[in-house]
């Protein structure tokens, strides 16, 4: 679908600064040729207009300038529609997901098109997953990659596994029951994987190392349990991490699944340490010795200023003594997955399925919250929509948000959309971004 900018501006009564558009060459009267730029933002689009169809491909953006190249990287018959990216740790690799299909695309960054495998100059093929995920992970030797598949069929046993892919040869090498995986994890070193299940108390641990051999990688094969709900985790370390622990929210109905906090837990051990309460805790952010907490605690008010009847919540927790030193801080509500700091302290939080407001002359408002972590203002910007990808872009005051299919580029020292000469939309619909390139020296 199109977006035009003076409806997008008539419609949130803001400044708008969305990425220059260039050519509007049709795919297929065209070869990519690279961009021969030096720092670079992909964005996945699977409804870039190509004549009288529809195609998929990466939308390429000048990260130093925030101009759209006008040759993007067609992923025609590798990937049907285009969304979660993940970059490799060496910056050389991008892997991409479809739920049509339920493909992983691999995409080579220098070239700009396809992965070739090693030694050859044949494509990648299109990896195939057994099902739909929403958490994958590039080990550290950048060609080991691990998706989680919640209903993946298991022979004997209950769906649900963790899938380790070749992003070299495009093949699936082994599939580790774990029922329910929905969420993982990877620990800095790339030895350990966190997985998380629905509906269960337990953390899966597998020991990468063991991915391959006659030794079960899970430790223990039926989890670790003392935990409520846990869906995410961030990793203080090679072997310590902090767990998410949902709560309510995510279906807990016991007395213990019911509260919501963080554990802290350390590879090796039989069991978390004692829960830190929180407001609520389904993803988050760790900067320094300061950890960022968002949540959906069911049933909360938003209060005055707003017609959304519930709202979600912000909690900032001490890392050394895990105490509750800000919050909670009401923010748009939803299932929180996104969170980014960009610039100047902004810490930029998304989520999904949120309440969304559009009054004709009057509120706007979807799933992204920027937060000021100097002052703990909240602004809500006027866009609907779920909040799919957020890239700070390092050295600069600016932050790209996919949200709602529309590509925004806010301004860290306004908290506004950054308002350029050339306001032309990426056509299509944006759904993830990533950078590719470190910063320019």
């Amino acid at each position: 679908m199109r977006k035009i900018l003076i409806g997008m501006v008539a419609l949130m009564g803001a400044s708008v600064g969305i990425v220059s558009c260039g050519s509007n060459s049709s795919l297929s009267n065209m070869q990519h040729k690279a961009s021969g730029l030096g720092f670079r933002a992909f964005v996945s689009n699977p409804l870039f207009p190509n004549g009288a169809i529809n195609s998929p491909v990466l939308n390429i953006v000048n990260a130093s300038q925030d101009v759209l190249s006008p040759s993007p990287i067609s992923l025609l018959g590798t990937s049907a529609s285009p969304g979660l990216m993940v970059v490799s740790s060496d910056l050389s690799r991008t892997m991409v997901f479809s739920p049509t299909g339920n493909t992983v695309a691999v995409v080579d960054n220098t070239t700009e098109s396809i992965a070739s495998i090693p030694g050859t100059t044949t494509p990648v093929p299109p990896i195939m997953l057994p099902g739909t995920t929403e958490s994958m992970f590039i080990g550290n030797d950048n060609l080991t990659a691990y998706a989680a598949v919640p209903t993946a069929p298991i022979t004997g046993s209950a769906p649900g596994a963790v899938v380790v892919m070749s992003l070299g040869t495009g093949a699936v090498t082994a599939t580790i029951p774990v029922p329910g995986a929905h969420y993982l994890v990877g620990s800095p070193d790339g030895n350990h994987l966190l997985v998380f299940s629905d509906n269960s108390d337990n953390v899966t641990v597998i020991t990468t190392a063991l991915v391959g051999t006659n030794q079960d990688p899970r430790q223990p094969p039926g989890g670790i349990g003392g935990f409520h709900r846990p869906v995410w985790a961030i990793f203080s370390g090679n072997t310590t991490a902090y767990i998410f622990n949902c709560g309510l929210e995510c279906g807990g109905v016991s007395a213990a699944d019911m509260t919501p906090g963080i554990n802290t837990f350390t590879i090796g051990d039989a069991a978390p340490s004692a829960l830190v309460p929180l407001s609520a805790a389904t993803y988050g952010l760790l900067n320094g010795n300061t950890l960022y907490v968002a949540g959906t605690p069911p049933g909360t008010r938003c209060g005055a200023g707003t017609a959304a009847a519930t709202c979600g919540t912000l909690n900032v927790v001490d890392a050394n003594s895990l105490k509750v030193t800000k919050g909670p801080i009401l923010i748009p509500d939803g299932y929180h997955d996104r969170m980014q700091l960009g610039a100047n302290g902004q810490l930029f939080v998304g989520s999904h399925s949120c309440t969304s407001i559009n009054i004709s002359g009057g509120e706007v408002r979807g799933c992204l919250a920027i937060v000021d972590t100097n002052s703990f203002k909240v602004v809500i910007p006027p866009q609907i929509g779920d909040v799919t990808g957020i890239q700070p872009i390092t050295g600069r005051n600016v932050v790209y948000v996919c949200q709602g299919g529309v590509f925004q580029i806010f301004d860290t020292t306004t908290d506004q959309l950054l308002v350029q000469i050339r306001m032309i939309d990426i056509l299509g619909q944006s759904t993830d971004v990533k950078l590719v390139d470190p910063p320019p020296s």
